[in-house]
């Protein structure tokens, strides 16, 4: 077993693989690297702070939820999942660094369990792996369970006053296949879905899944060429699906970029949101 020490534990290559990496812009090395330092540090300010959700959750840590307020009015939000053993930290607070001043962000950790692919190491992960390739099982329980965790945050974006089509979900890796099924079988429309560095979960019933709302989202998909975790190959299948089942996807691609975020992703990403979301 190849080894990471990631945050004082030593992890499997398959812990790394799918989302520890997680890109924290204000850091190239980490970006490069894969090897994520203290999440503690990326999230010290006062207005990116842990807040307990009052939802009912499996997939979700209540506790370790991460928040930005929005600069100006409140009118828009982000919600965005983390990949495979990290948390809502880092992403928190590099988000945070896009200035989107009218948007809040909700960076969820999620619970902490046995990864089947990771021999069983116990770590956050919105739903379990068996295994990377295309026909390897799924945890369709779990891929479940997750979106409607999810469903359930946007949920509460809306009882803020937030109008669905003001909302935009996302994530990086595993969190990235859990926002593309949750905006791809939503009953009612968001502003859009950000899928960077990830797959289709349950891409054999996902068709059959897809509602009148799913196919009319828009979704941005960014992906590394140089990706050795999620190849960029899966992203361009994955990419081939959505361009044939939404009505507005983009595949951007980052020459040379890992299984990681960059300050050229994060910044494409933050135009897309303000296009989408508006100006404060």
């Amino acid at each position: 077993m190849i080894c990471s020490l990631v945050g004082g534990r030593f992890l499997s290559r398959a812990s790394v693989l799918l989302g520890l990496s997680a890109g924290f812009g204000s850091l190239p090395t980490a970006l490069s690297s894969g090897i994520q330092e203290n999440s503690a540090k990326y999230c010290q300010t006062r207005s990116c702070q842990a807040q307990k959700r009052h939802i009912s959750s499996n997939s979700i840590d209540m506790s370790r939820t991460f928040t930005s307020k929005a600069k100006g009015p409140h009118t828009a939000t982000l919600i965005f999942l983390h990949g495979l053993g990290d948390t809502g930290q880092g992403w928190c607070d590099t988000l945070k660094s896009l200035q989107l001043d009218n948007i809040r962000i909700v960076c969820p950790t999620s619970s902490v369990k046995p990864v089947t692919l990771n021999g069983g190491f116990s770590m956050p992960s919105w739903f379990d792996i068996h295994g990377l390739g295309m026909d390897a099982k799924q945890d369709e329980a779990g891929i479940n369970a997750a979106s409607a965790d999810l469903k359930a945050l946007i949920e509460e974006e809306v009882e803020r006053g937030i109008p669905m089509d003001k909302i935009i979900i996302g994530g990086f890796s595993q969190g990235g296949a859990v926002a593309l099924h949750a905006g791809l079988t939503s009953e009612r429309p968001l502003a859009g879905i950000v899928a960077f560095s990830t797959w289709m979960p349950l891409h054999t019933s996902m068709p059959a899944l897809l509602t009148q709302a799913g196919r009319g989202m828009s979704v941005l998909q960014c992906h590394g060429s140089a990706d050795p975790m999620v190849p960029v190959a899966v992203g361009q299948m994955t990419g081939a699906f959505l361009a044939g089942s939404t009505k507005d996807h983009e595949l951007k691609i980052f020459p040379g970029m890992a299984h990681s975020s960059s300050p050229e992703e994060l910044h494409y990403l933050g135009a897309w949101l303000k296009q989408r979301l508006g100006k404060s």
